[in-house]
């Protein structure tokens, strides 16, 4: 995930920095005013609201070290739904108390919470029903193996139920492309299940959490998980072999709890259009390779404020290849993996919103 993080304090701003050395497997970026910490390195702005609004729409999750109050109106102005607002913590100036305030199950915000407490020896706080009730909800479900729930309505229906005892059925769609991925993933958090059609899953009689791809079916007892696109942006040394590629992707992938065919599509800069190696791994696997020039991956790198390179800048014109790669697919998207380098390749995943 891309976090950004906001401090107003002395303590806040140490905290923060803590957090920023601890969260390896994530992207953290630093937000101070101007006149705060000046030897801080850190985004700098004039205006916390300015500051909040823009990265609202750029980051996956925003951290606040400061009261509860001011993040609450901070974070506003900009709500727009629990499927596509970003995580939002917000935490005392010493880390004593990190509490999940804003889309806890399917933007993560609850799993961030106990990795950003774990991280600062502070205690996680979550106020979502289930949670508190030690109950694993569906739509939380769905973001940690890579769904995406639909429709919105049925996520309380189902929520609600489980919170007064009544009997939910899981179930896998017979049909389902990586049907084994998703057995062993219920199957590893003792969730039992069943294997149905569509036809079967609509006439259902129980309330029913379905795994299918096929994100068009309604019914007043069942809510569809259906696999997110997941996009693999790549950028590698000129003459790498397949291999090497895939080796790297697949490590990339298990980083996130997923195997390499869950990859929709490959990602990266026309200058690599004739690859061998790149395309020949999504020959390979059976996806699409898309190559963006640089206009379009600059545009990405604008409108998420993506780091960039100035060695890559010098090489090809833009400072980032695999993340404004993997964005251009996609309309909206999260941060699953950022640029991670292996030997003669880096790899960003990103999941579609």
């Amino acid at each position: 995930m891309r976090c950004a993080v906001f401090a107003a304090t002395k303590r806040g701003v140490e905290s923060a920095l803590r957090l920023k050395d601890g969260l390896s497997c994530d992207s953290v970026e630093l937000f101070l005013k101007n006149d705060r910490e000046q030897e801080v390195s850190a985004k700098r702005f004039d205006r916390l609201p300015d500051a909040v609004a823009e990265a609202f729409q750029k980051y996956d999750a925003l951290i606040f070290f400061m009261a509860a109050g001011i993040a609450v109106r901070m974070i506003a102005p900009h709500l727009r739904g629990k499927l596509t607002d970003p995580a939002v913590l917000v935490a005392d100036e010493m880390g004593r108390h990190i509490v999940s305030l804003l889309s806890g199950h399917v933007g993560g915000g609850n799993a961030l919470t106990l990795r950003v407490a774990d991280c600062l020896g502070g205690e996680p706080v979550v106020t979502t029903a289930t949670d508190a009730n030690g109950l694993t909800a569906p739509d939380a479900l769905a973001t940690e193996i890579g769904l995406r729930p639909v429709p919105k309505p049925m996520i309380q229906v189902m929520n609600g139920a489980l919170l007064t005892g009544e009997n939910i059925v899981y179930a896998i769609d017979d049909a389902l492309p990586r049907q084994k991925f998703f057995e062993e993933a219920l199957s590893a958090r003792g969730i039992s299940f069943v294997r149905l059609s569509t036809e079967e899953a609509l006439r259902a009689e129980t309330l029913t959490v379905f795994i299918t791809d096929n994100d068009s079916l309604r019914s007043e007892r069942l809510l569809s998980l259906v696999p997110r696109r997941l996009v693999a942006g790549m950028g590698c040394r000129r003459g790498i072999p397949k291999e090497a590629l895939k080796k790297a992707l697949a490590e990339a992938c298990a980083r996130i709890g997923q195997d390499i065919e869950a990859v929709s599509v490959i990602a990266s800069t026309e200058v690599k259009r004739d690859e061998a190696g790149l395309l020949g791994l999504a020959k390979d696997l059976g996806i699409e390779a898309r190559f963006f020039d640089n206009g379009a991956l600059q545009e990405k790198i604008d409108a998420y404020g993506l780091e960039e390179s100035d060695f890559v800048r010098g090489q090809i014109g833009v400072g980032n290849i695999c993340e404004a790669a993997a964005l251009c697919c996609v309309r909206q998207g999260r941060i699953a993996l950022p640029k991670t380098k292996w030997e003669k390749a880096t790899v960003a995943l990103i999941w579609e919103k």
